[in-house]
């Protein structure tokens, strides 16, 4: 698939179509200094607060608005927060949904898509093992698969945020966190090279760095504290053309930064990111990406379910 394939006009008639289902993101403009950093100013696009706690609703709504859907519904494999997605698009426009995880989602993950009306299957320790036992339900079954990146319904879908963001706030670098490389590339398609955008990755799981290294996707360690929604132990072999001609660079970031970002989040801005979505700013409060005194830095918190805040009911 080449970058053609999915247009910035693919991704406004894909917005255009899922606009009325999705929630348009806030963006929030604030001093580095904040944070502890050189850099005048960032843009945080909140897209935690995204229905389902994530950016995935996009894709998700993406696939079941423009796909024909059969009598035995959807199935999805995830981390978590793809399947929490599906599971709350399929319940909002009353289709079927089977959810496959892995046990490592988090409990949070979990009781979202079983609160949202899906099926749920819990089994293998990580993603690519539940994307298998989906492989195999759809085989049986024949529902349709909603993959969590690969897919071109996904990246169009992952691509609103650009759109959104374009609208925003003018920016001229924005930083992603990578797991299986959907967001990114949507991203990248939209913006077709009119901003750099820098690629965030768990050191732990750093699939996209051994893909542009081997120049094709390739099996990666698969580990770390964002290991739910960053590790699923390579990128797509449709994503990564997008992403290869478009993207300026990758930034491996710690385990013990991810953790150091998500709790600066929380003092500072009293936003709860789950690991992989505190990524992104991880590259900044930790040093591996420096903007430059010109630079206009974007920062995508994606993603926000976690059970790190336990609400008494009393």
């Amino acid at each position: 698939m080449s970058s053609s394939t999915i247009s910035p006009a693919d991704i406004r008639a894909a917005y255009a179509c899922i606009a009325p289902h999705i929630r348009r993101t806030p963006t929030i403009e604030i001093d580095g200094a904040d944070f502890g950093l050189n850099a005048a100013r960032l843009v945080l696009k909140l897209e935690l607060l995204q229905h389902a706690g994530s950016f995935k609703a996009r894709g998700a709504f993406t696939s079941l608005l423009t796909r024909k859907i059969p009598a035995a519904g959807v199935v999805a494999a995830s981390g978590g927060n793809h399947g929490a997605a599906v599971a709350f698009a399929a319940m909002k426009l009353k289709v079927p949904a089977k959810i496959f995880v892995p046990s490592i989602a988090s409990p949070a993950k979990i009781q979202q898509i079983t609160d949202y009306g899906a099926q749920l299957v819990v089994g293998g320790e990580r993603y690519s093992d539940a994307l298998a036992a989906s492989e195999a339900w759809v085989a049986s079954s024949g529902a349709m698969p909603i993959h969590a990146f690969d897919q071109r319904e996904t990246m169009l879908g992952q691509g609103t945020v650009g759109l959104e963001l374009d609208e925003q706030a003018p920016i001229t670098t924005l930083l992603v966190a990578v797991g299986g490389g959907g967001l990114i590339a949507g991203l990248a398609a939209w913006y077709q090279g009119r901003i750099k955008i820098v690629a965030v990755e768990p050191a732990e799981a750093p699939t996209l760095t051994r893909a542009l290294e081997a120049g094709r996707p390739v099996d990666a360690e698969a580990g770390g504290v964002a290991a739910e929604s960053l590790a699923p132990r390579r990128v797509g072999e449709l994503v990564f053309p997008i992403i290869q001609r478009h993207i300026d660079k990758t930034v491996l970031v710690s385990d013990d930064a991810i953790l150091d970002a998500q709790r600066r989040l929380w003092t500072t801005l009293r936003v709860v990111a789950e690991p992989g979505g505190a990524a992104a700013l991880a590259a900044l409060t930790s040093g591996q990406y420096v903007p430059g005194p010109e630079e206009r830095v974007g920062v995508l918190i994606c993603g926000g379910n976690t059970a790190i805040v336990n609400l008494k009911s009393h």
